[in-house]
């Protein structure tokens, strides 16, 4: 939950490590604004400009000498981050950020551009050489329902750092005037400060200490892209971010000149919809903990890519009315249309945040953990080069003549492209996606007990079967993806049987209808087990007429039989009377009564192998129906007592 998330701010294991990053985005982007600043206003007096180079040219190698050291120097970094101590190497970047600050203090006493270019390129070596660190710390020190959280955590910080390291840096130069020394002194002190945080950071025992360092950039990159490579979903989730940095770029990239242009606005109003949208991804990025109840929910990412789509069109459509020359924030905020722009892209930042999470959070559970950093590097090459070539187009597109709100909407169709054309390829994140939003949406689940299902392993989950949706709400309530078995002919149903097959669910028949079926179960079962995943199977055989739990079968006690892994009892309550159950006939053919159910889902503690029993598991279930705690009222099943329904006080 939100305060889970927050709760992390108090412990040592996250907390020096968060400050940490935070201080470094802060200085990078106080650094690189001040620099930027100064280039606009005030380069034709300092030492570089006998070259003939303009302002807007050195606004754009500065850019380009920040993002360069992520093609140079990722493979190298993430070689580094696998084989050391990610506490050490975090203190080793920190001190070599205040070698850097050190010569940009001489370099803005001295007004030489050259050295604050060098300095500025070696800061996107810093930088690089602490993504795969940073990305790779938190799998070591967060268990898998907390890196969604944890991940939020670090992208608020993160854009929080950017949105007050680029206005430090404008409202700094502003200040300061031709006194840049005290920019140079500004700088070196965050880096102190970052660097002494960074002592606090306790220690994490290398992924792959025994890896031969290869200094060959080239062939390294190759390798690490390779690596991601291999699993397809790691691979496209990594596509996926990098997407939505380029995007993101390009739009930062639009602000001033969408301002003054189209918007007649000044800069009051620029650093508004920066804070906005930087904002936005903060919000967006700490609410995915809470929507995604502790677990890594990839439902939310095209949720997210939906929001991205709708609010970038409505941009690209919106506009100010009667605006004439450079308004202040004031006078913006009065002119017709404002609120609208101001919402979308705050709204964009919010979905953006939904977006990226839970992808980070999937690179980080799935990737290899003695080539997590490596992967991690390989992301940061492929977002380098989406934002690059982002820039290429956005130039391109407004050379011929293009505006910049149609490039808005240009760039929000090649995003529903490029979402569609992924969620097309892992058909994973639209099936997750259906599951959150119905669950979501038609039920209230109050879950006790799932800390019990191991992270790790094979393991075997057993339920009651009171409706068509059990599986669904089992399936977006359990941390771990769940392999489920059910019967061959619900399986077959139309639609339903796109997200049974890309879930992974295993069709099963009785003996008597298709043995070769049942066998067939069997055999995938063990497959999956031994494959360390979580299988779920109903062990009553079908979906209750009565309300009552019925007869477990021996199914479950031949399924353990053949791969020994440890069963967690499951109790589904308040389901009973529901569309989806068959009270009162056949399910689903009569108007529902009520939405926003209170039902609850209970486990309970792991069974040995060799302790399960047929009997002893449909007690253990039974034992957590009747004694749950009662649902609220108005969602209480009536009749005789149901499954799920708490017994009469005496």
């Amino acid at each position: 939950m939100a305060s889970g998330q927050f709760r992390l701010l108090g412990e040592r294991r996250f907390s020096p490590f968060f400050f940490t990053q935070f201080l470094g985005a802060f200085n990078d982007n106080l650094f690189k604004n001040a620099l930027v600043i100064l280039i606009a206003f005030q380069g034709s007096s300092w030492a570089m400009t006998e070259g003939g180079m303009s302002t807007n040219v050195l606004v754009n190698v500065a850019a380009a000498l920040f993002i360069l050291p992520f093609f140079l120097f990722s493979a190298t970094a993430g070689q580094i981050a696998d084989k050391y101590d990610k506490a050490t190497l975090m203190r080793w970047i920190k001190a070599l950020e205040i070698v850097i600050m050190a010569g940009a203090a001489v370099a803005f006493a001295l007004h030489s551009l050259t050295l604050l270019m060098v300095l500025l390129f070696l800061m996107g070596a810093q930088s690089t050489l602490f993504g795969p660190v940073k990305y790779g710390y938190l799998p070591a020190h967060l268990d898998n329902r907390e890196l969604t959280g944890g991940n939020g955590m670090v992208e608020l910080g993160t854009f929080l750092a950017i949105l007050l390291g680029t206005i430090a840096g404008g409202q700094l130069v502003h200040t300061v005037g031709d006194r840049t020394v005290v920019i140079g002194a500004s700088v070196l002190a965050f880096a102190v400060l970052g660097w002494l945080v960074s002592l606090l950071i306790p220690r994490t025992a290398p992924n792959a200490p025994a890896i031969k360092l290869n200094w060959n950039p080239v062939s390294e990159t190759i390798r690490i892209v390779g690596y991601a490579r291999e699993n397809r979903t790691i691979f496209l989730s990594i596509m996926g971010i990098s997407w939505f940095w380029a995007v993101g770029a390009m739009y930062l990239a639009q602000l001033p000149n969408y301002v003054r242009v189209d918007l007649g606005g000044d800069e009051t109003v620029v650093t508004l919809l920066l804070a906005l949208f930087s904002l936005g991804i903060g919000i967006g990025s700490m609410l995915c903990d809470r929507l995604s109840g502790g677990r890594i929910e990839l439902g939310l990412v095209p949720f997210g890519a939906a929001g991205l789509v709708l609010f970038s069109l409505h941009l690209g459509f919106a506009g100010v009315a009667d605006h004439a020359g450079e308004a202040d924030l004031w006078a913006f905020l009065a002119l017709d249309g404002s609120w609208r722009i101001l919402a979308d892209l705050g709204l964009i930042g919010l979905f953006g945040g939904f977006y990226i999470v839970p992808l980070y959070a999937l690179i980080q559970e799935r990737a290899p953990r003695d080539r997590l950093s490596r992967i991690i590097a390989a992301n940061s090459i492929i977002n380098a080069l989406f934002m690059v070539l982002a820039s290429l187009y956005a130039v391109g597109a407004l050379q011929l003549g293009l505006s910049i709100p149609g490039l808005f909407l240009a760039t929000a169709v090649m995003t529903a492209a490029v979402v569609v054309f992924i969620f097309t390829l892992v058909p994973e994140f639209t099936m997750r996606f259906i599951i959150w939003l119905l669950v979501s949406t038609i039920y209230r689940v109050r879950k006790r007990g799932l800390d019990n299902i191991p992270d790790e392993g094979g393991v075997l989950l057993v339920c009651n079967h009171v409706s068509f949706m059990d599986g669904l709400i089992l399936g977006g309530s359990v941390r771990r993806p769940a392999r489920f078995v059910m019967y061959h002919t619900i399986f077959d149903v139309p639609v339903l049987s796109f997200i049974f097959r890309t879930g992974k669910a295993i069709p099963i028949a009785p003996a008597k209808e298709d043995p070769e079926r049942l066998e067939a179960a069997y055999d995938a079962i063990a497959r999956e087990l031994e494959d360390g995943q979580v299988v779920c199977l109903f062990p009553e055989g079908a979906i209750t007429r009565d309300g009552e739990l019925q007869e477990f079968r021996q199914g479950v006690e031949r399924v353990v039989q053949r791969t020994p892994v440890p069963v967690v009892p499951m109790a589904l309550r308040g389901m009973w009377g529901s569309f989806f159950s068959r009270k009162g006939g056949p399910a689903m053919q009569r108007l529902p009564q009520r939405f926003r159910s209170h039902i609850e889902l209970i486990a309970g503690e792991a069974v040995p192998p060799e302790q399960v029993r047929a009997a002893d598991l449909q007690q253990r279930v039974q034992t957590m129906l009747d004694s749950g705690e009662p649902l609220p009222a108005q969602d209480a099943p009536t009749g005789a007592r149901p499954t799920g329904a708490t017994p009469s006080a005496p």
